[in-house]
Formats: structure tokens, sequence, C-alpha cells
């Protein structure tokens, strides 16, 4: 395997697990660990990862967009991705719908079935409130323009009084560490959803895979099925390894 063969595969498997250990790489490759630190060194002055002690860690975490510009990024896989997410619910069913673009889309579609809704977004809010057939309650708290939410202790608070079949979150990130976003506040709620969730289904298209951003939401345990537009052989152990259900539509 030549120098850059081997290199573009240590970063495959940096963004995909998020971080890996030089031990790891060197029975991988099977090379030997000095070979390995001079392809991090590479890679380091590339600033496409960061070594650490031991190892090295993912630099692809994002600087946050606005709801808006993030809205038709991908839009042919977030429209894959929410018609698969419409079939997981059903007549009677209480759901949580996130501030994702593409939880958006589920929120413009749901109008097939008598549910209950609890959301955080402004945008599915306004997306459901001419939909006879659904009924919607906004969290209150405070509102977080940047990302179109309702986020704060207000919001975490009254999240506890409700409870829900099955919660459809987003992320920006998601590595081997765990499911990721760029804000604090957001990142709480969705702590909060998690906890209060029967069944977690994450709607990211594949763009988010390999990517650490800034706050971790949760490991990869606590999420039951990911549905997604593509998936790696890497991405695909990983959801294996922590026993998540990986659906690629």
């Amino acid at each position: 395997m030549f120098a850059e063969e081997r290199q573009q595969k240590i970063l495959a498997m940096v963004n995909a697990q998020g971080r890996v250990r030089i031990a790891e790489l060197v029975t991988v490759l099977k090379v030997s660990e000095p070979t390995i630190r001079k392809d991090l060194s590479a890679l380091e002055d590339q600033r496409l990862l960061r070594r650490t002690h031991g190892g090295a860690i993912a630099t692809q975490s994002q600087v946050e967009r606005t709801i808006d510009a993030r809205s038709d990024l991908h839009g042919a896989a977030k429209d894959l991705i929410a018609k698969a997410c419409l079939a997981e619910i059903g007549p009677g069913d209480a759901i949580f719908l996130d501030s994702g673009t593409t939880v958006q889309r589920i929120a413009d579609q749901l109008d097939q079935v008598h549910v209950n809704v609890l959301t955080n977004a402004l945008g599915v809010a306004s997306a459901l409130a001419d939909k006879p057939k659904v009924r919607h309650t906004l969290l209150g708290g405070s509102v977080r323009a940047l990302g179109g939410t309702v986020v704060g202790p207000v919001a975490v608070e009254t999240l506890a009084r409700f409870t829900v079949n099955t919660a459809f979150i987003s992320a920006s990130g998601f590595t081997q560490e765990g499911v990721s976003v760029a804000d604090v506040a957001e990142a709480q709620v969705k702590q909060a959803v998690v906890e209060r969730a029967r069944r977690v289904v994450l709607a990211v298209d594949s763009s988010k895979f390999g990517v650490q951003d800034f706050v971790t939401v949760c490991p990869l345990d606590r999420i039951d099925v990911v549905v997604t537009e593509e998936a790696s052989a890497d991405v695909r152990a990983i959801c294996a390894e922590h026993g998540v259900e990986l659906r690629v539509v």
C-alpha cells in the first residue's frame, strides 16, 4: 500500500470513529508504529486531523449555519429520509420532532395520521398549525433564532412532564464517540428528549458521518435507529457494534 493510500485509509477511520489509536492503525494497516506516526504527522500538517497522545482525533467540527442556510443542503437525501421516518409513525402515536432540517421535512409531510406532536422547533410548529389531524405542543423557553428553536431551563423542565413513543432527532455529527451538535443549549434539550422517549430515531444524511461537533448529545447506545441515505462500511460496523439499527433509504 502506497503512503497516500494508507493515509486516506487512516483519515477515513478517524472521520468514521471520531478518534483512533496508533496501536489500532498498526494492526489494521500492518505497518510499523514509526510509519503510522509519520502518516499522522503528514495528515496533521494538512489540518485533516489532530494528533493526540497515542493516536489522533477528527477535526471536522463545523461552523453552525442558520436553519435557512441548512434547509436546502442535501435536499434529495433529506426527502428520502423524511419519507422513511413517516413510515415509523402510526395513528395515535405521541412523537417528538426537533429542529433539524431533515426533521422539518417530516413535519411538512405529516398529515395522514392522527398524532400528538411535541416539539421545540418553531418551523415544525408552524408547519403543523393548519393540519387538523395533528395535535401539537410547542415547548416554552428561550427562543434561539439561529436554530429556530426553543431552549433553556424552562424547555428542559417542561419536557419532564411528557413521555413520547418515538423521538425523531437530528444532529450535526455522528462518530463512534456519539451524536453531537454545535450548541450547548440545543444539546441539553436533545438530551432531555432522549431520556423521555421510549424510542429514539436519528434522522441524518451521510454528510454528518465522521463529524465530531462541539457538544456530545448522547452515546450511540442511546439511539435505537439511524435513518440515512448512504452509509459506509465503517458506519455500518459502528452501528452494529453499538446495537443501533441502520436503515439506508
